[in-house]
């Protein structure tokens, strides 16, 4: 603490100013008086440097703490709820521990997920890009027959998309996680919206000879984005046509009141199992009835997409009697978040 040149210049002020009244007390009044006034500031310079080595003490405990800090260790507790500007700082520290403790675990979690994200990413092109390499290795055969050589590389074409597909509804994903997706506030009227989601889908549902209805007024609007609930919506009607069999139907319906916007897809196909229900809205999730090509992202996404504008996704379904998604953007909450 001595070593301290504040504590220096202090002491030495100190024991000038003591002097001089020590003199003073000496030539003026007795000397008494002065050994009075040396032995009075004596015990309040002890008095001062025993106050500033304890706080030199608890600074130095303080120092300590915020090192075990920056080592990781949140654990420790230095609160003591008294009085004091050494007693507020110490519960800041705490508070600002408390902070890096959570953020810290947050991090963790983030490491786990991507972790998984990657494991479960790694699967799936691992599949695809196996057969390519087996498909391309046999088209390298000079005496391959032409249909079979046509067949390959239409299967290379299929499991290039794939990829694609799956690289591209990741890209989203992540955009999404990281909150730099961008959302609009339009407004959007529901025909339009499944004008534009009902597009990719048209074709596979042709070759199926599935038939999709419409009710709804052209008046009902809702408060987003898009292009991106479009491919929420598209990604639920593609479920709709791969679980609906041949000669099946969709039903689209949609309406709206003070509160929310809903809007209903129906299917009359095999339905989902009940013990799947619950998880159909987590990524790489493939239910019992999913298909071999199925890789359990495009109901992940749509969920992503549809929460993230403020909205809610729930879904019924019965085994071989179909299933039905209901979507609800709530009026309010949007308005609130535009302002």
């Amino acid at each position: 603490m001595l070593r301290n040149r504040e504590i220096q210049i202090f002491v030495l002020t100190m024991c000038s100013i003591s002097l001089a009244a020590i003199w003073i007390a000496a030539a003026i009044i007795s000397f008494v008086a002065a050994w009075l006034i040396l032995i009075t500031a004596a015990l309040l310079m002890g008095c001062i440097l025993v106050f500033t080595r304890w706080r030199y003490r608890e600074i130095e405990k303080l120092s300590g703490y915020l090192r075990q800090i920056s080592g990781g260790d949140y654990s420790l507790d230095v609160r003591d709820n008294q009085e004091g500007e050494l007693s507020i700082l110490k519960n800041d520290i705490y508070k600002v521990t408390l902070m890096l403790s959570e953020q810290s675990s947050l991090l963790q979690q983030d490491k786990i997920q991507l972790t998984n994200a990657i494991s479960d990413i790694s699967h799936q092109l691992k599949t695809p890009l196996t057969s390519m390499t087996v498909m391309a290795d046999l088209l390298s055969n000079a005496e391959l027959p032409t249909e079979k050589r046509k067949e390959f590389t239409h299967n290379i074409i299929i499991q290039l998309e794939r990829i694609g597909w799956l690289v591209s509804s990741l890209l989203k994903f992540s955009k999404i996680d990281a909150g730099t997706a961008h959302f609009k506030h339009d407004q959007i009227t529901v025909d339009k919206l499944f004008q534009k989601a009902l597009e990719p889908v048209l074709i596979p549902m042709d070759i199926k000879e599935q038939t999709v209805s419409i009710k709804g007024e052209s008046t009902v609007t809702f408060l987003g984005d898009l292009n991106w609930t479009a491919e929420a919506v598209m990604n639920i009607l593609k479920n709709a046509v791969e679980h609906t069999s041949v000669g099946g139907e969709i039903t689209i319906s949609f309406s709206e009141n003070a509160l929310f916007t809903e809007i209903m897809i129906a299917d009359n196909g095999k339905g989902i199992p009940r013990g799947d229900i619950p998880y159909i809205f987590q990524r790489f999730y493939k239910g019992k009835n999913a298909s071999e090509d199925s890789i359990g992202i495009g109901l992940a996404l749509a969920h992503s997409i549809i929460t993230s504008q403020n909205g809610d996704i729930d879904v019924k379904s019965d085994e071989e009697k179909g299933t039905q998604f209901r979507i609800k953007f709530y009026k309010q909450v949007n308005q609130m978040a535009v302002k």
